[in-house]
């Protein structure tokens, strides 16, 4: 999912930038080899075991992620947690980063698990390709392992999913205007719920 402006709707990507919305991903890994871009198009620089690493073992990493990060997030919100407002917020799911922040994963779930490969589906903020590379990197690293990116794909941005995506065959001028009727109330009501 890429989102794109046209005309006023530039302004209004800025603003729903300005929200700190979370975009979410699906990202593949391979077990059992590190390269120097930590992609698996790389050249390589190691290859390591992986047949000790079980579902389990990742899920764990993978709570240890989320957990660390939840704590970052409640840091660059700049809320007191003490209080009502605080309550409401996060009831809503409306915590977030006041500001830029490094990058924050918010949620991080394994889909698929048939060693060499794995899928994760990972809910962030603030974050780049090459950070989401790196991130299956490191969950190598903490596996006794290591581990390459073999995917990343983008399947919701903020208020936009891959339904609301028009696949390169509608790229034309009737679609692109539907596309834009059919979005505009989304981006109201985000606009409306997050900056009042």
């Amino acid at each position: 999912v890429s989102v794109l402006g046209i005309g006023h709707g530039n302004k209004l990507l800025t603003d729903l930038y300005n929200c700190h919305l979370t975009r979410v991903y699906t990202v593949g890994g391979l077990f059992g080899k590190a390269t120097d871009d930590f992609s698996d198009t790389g050249n390589l620089v190691e290859k390591t075991t992986f047949d000790h690493i079980t579902r389990e073992k990742l899920e764990r990493i993978l709570a240890v992620i989320q957990g660390t990060n939840q704590k970052a997030l409640l840091m660059y919100s700049n809320i007191d947690m003490k209080t009502q407002e605080a309550y409401e917020l996060a009831v809503k799911g409306l915590i977030r980063p006041m500001g830029k922040s490094p990058p924050i994963i918010t949620a991080v779930r394994c889909l698929q698990f048939a060693l060499p490969e794995f899928q994760l589906e990972i809910h962030c903020l603030h974050e780049t390709q090459q950070y989401l590379r790196k991130m299956v990197h490191e969950i190598g690293l903490e596996l006794k392992s290591s581990a390459v990116c073999t995917q990343v794909r983008r399947i919701r941005d903020g208020v936009f999913t891959v339904d609301d995506a028009l696949p390169r065959t509608q790229w034309n001028l009737q679609s692109i205007q539907e596309a834009i009727w059919n979005c505009q109330l989304k981006v109201e009501t985000e606009l409306e719920k997050t900056l009042g």
